[in-house]
């Protein structure tokens, strides 16, 4: 049984850590203290905090000045909101402009649940994907997560990085790397590769470790959460050496990785079967418990094992 533990702990701990080490870090939330779990960071940098309310427009404008001061902004809200209330100050004030702001888009997916489509963020990879001079980025576990924060501390420039708001398997131990750009590689099996975004791998690395326990399959699965920049070379050799490809996703396949997936597929001629699990493309998604949500659109462990089983069938 792997250990469970929320993603938005690894940032906050990762942002402390480089704050305490000397980075000049300012964190803005949009009256989302609690979203953000910012809450550890808040009572030791209080100066470095700055909650404007419930405007997200207002917050992503002000990070991008605070960064043409010289500061690295971290924004923290809700990635519904992120994307679609402040669609056009990320797009001109931070993509644009390339102003060293990090966005966290956190609660993404379907993380609230019953309170559905005004609040699920089903098209933020598709969103942001539009917009040029920002890296994209979607980390599966704590560890991952931690790593990331580092990163886009070292580096100039935008960074979205998306979040969720709760507590998932960790999957990489302390010798793991993150490395920009390159698919990172869980399982290395045959037959069928697996490519799931985000909080999603955890219930693709169920599925593969059921297949191989009561099926003898054994599938490769990829975390694909580096998205921008992403080595297409090193993906496309992963997709060559199976039969079929299985992509998941907690997200609209309109502009998610499915998409990707298939473009990549059909720029290089590469012929192989490929399922796309994920939203309807075309619709919002279903509301009730994300468990529920997840199970009807197949990206649980279950129906992700079900896609896997077909593909190895035929």
């Amino acid at each position: 049984m792997r250990n469970l533990a929320d993603l938005r702990d690894g940032a906050v701990n990762a942002l402390s850590r480089l704050t305490a080490a000397g980075e000049d870090i300012i964190v803005m939330v949009a009256d989302s203290t609690s979203t953000s779990k910012i809450g550890p960071f808040l009572e030791t940098y209080p100066e470095r905090v700055i909650n404007v309310g419930i405007a997200e427009q207002n917050m992503v404008g002000m990070a991008a000045g605070l960064a043409l001061g010289g500061h690295t902004v971290f924004t923290a809200n809700a990635a519904p909101f992120l994307v679609a209330r402040a669609n056009e100050q990320v797009k001109n004030d931070v993509c644009y402009s390339a102003t060293n702001v990090k966005m966290l888009g956190l609660n993404a997916g379907f993380a609230y649940g019953p309170l559905a489509s005004t609040h699920h963020a089903i098209d933020d990879i598709s969103i942001m994907s539009g917009f040029g001079n920002v890296q994209i980025f979607a980390p599966c576990d704590q560890v991952e997560v931690a790593q990331m924060i580092d990163y886009a501390v070292s580096v100039e420039g935008p960074i979205y990085i998306r979040l969720d708001n709760a507590k998932f398997p960790v999957v990489h131990d302390a010798s793991y790397r993150f490395h920009p750009g390159r698919p990172d590689v869980l399982i290395e099996g045959t037959g069928v590769a697996v490519i799931a975004l985000g909080s999603v791998v955890g219930e693709a690395l169920e599925a593969c470790e059921r297949l191989q326990q009561e099926h003898n399959d054994n599938p490769t699965l990829v975390n694909l959460s580096s998205l921008r920049p992403l080595d297409l070379d090193a993906l496309a050799a992963i997709i060559e050496r199976h039969d079929a490809v299985v992509t998941v996703e907690e997200h609209s396949l309109h502009g998610g990785i499915g998409a990707m997936v298939a473009m990549l597929m059909a720029r290089r001629g590469i012929h192989r079967r490929l399922t796309t699990l994920g939203v309807t493309e075309g619709e919002f998604a279903h509301y009730g418990t994300r468990k529920g949500i997840r199970r009807h659109y197949g990206i649980d462990a279950a129906g992700i094992a079900d896609a896997l089983l077909a593909q190895f069938a035929r």
